[in-house]
């Protein structure tokens, strides 16, 4: 089963962020929704807190869709890699962004953000990682057509820690901790982090009065009845 635990490594003199969820890789734990109506697939943003405890495998932070259909993967690929993919039914690429930075720190928490706008006019922007508050730069860059609709917040199966193919891939046993799904909007990492004066260190900032949108949710792992509970309070 999943725990709640405390994340004293990325609390601050501000705000403290007070719990995370643990993964167990044994049980192959993981979180889903399907939203029953789809949102903005073209503009969206994913901010997570993270911590690895398994590495050189497969890791899935967010997957939406179907594999061997149209469907969206954010994930840890098994060469520590940070990637960011898309296809459509017969295999056809539209995204693929890989980072040139390996993430190999299991002590350390990472603060992740994806940005998405396929309808940017810079294709460049269209697509942009955020790690502690610093833009990836990356090996591979494949971006999107404009106006591309992705899998995410279209009402398809959205797995947290998760892939939905065939041969189960979860989230190997790390934490995540303040995660969000913003719908319709693109926002950097400043909206959920900054660094703090006197250390340089990134910290997280207080998320609680952002927007979250028709499929957006605020996962803040708080109630251990409910660990999928939405703290934005509408999924």
């Amino acid at each position: 089963m999943p725990l709640i635990l405390g994340t004293n490594s990325i609390k601050d003199t501000g705000f403290n962020v007070a719990n995370s969820l643990r993964f167990n890789r044994a049980s192959s734990d993981n979180l889903s929704r399907t939203p029953s109506s789809a949102g903005n697939r073209r503009k969206f943003t994913i901010s997570l807190w993270n911590k690895r405890s398994t590495l050189g495998e497969y890791q899935y932070i967010l997957f939406a869709g179907a594999s061997g259909s149209d469907f969206f993967a954010f994930y840890y690929a098994n060469d520590d890699t940070l990637r960011v993919y898309s296809e459509v039914s017969g295999g056809t690429t539209k995204t693929n962004v890989v980072t040139n930075r390996l993430f190999r720190d299991v002590s350390a928490w990472y603060h992740i953000v994806l940005q998405i706008d396929s309808t940017h006019g810079n294709v460049n922007d269209r697509v942009r990682i955020y790690v502690n508050g610093v833009q990836e730069s990356y090996s591979t860059a494949s971006y999107p057509d404009q106006n591309y609709d992705y899998q995410v917040n279209n009402n398809v199966l959205h797995g947290v820690g998760r892939y939905l193919g065939g041969t189960p891939n979860h989230s190997q046993g790390g934490y995540f901790s303040e995660y969000l799904l913003l719908d319709g909007l693109d926002h950097n990492a400043t909206f959920f982090g900054e660094f703090d004066e006197d250390s340089g260190i990134w910290k997280p900032k207080d998320v609680s009065g952002l927007t979250f949108g028709t499929n957006g949710f605020y996962l803040d792992f708080e109630d251990s009845s409910a660990l999928g509970n939405d703290a934005a309070g509408s999924n």
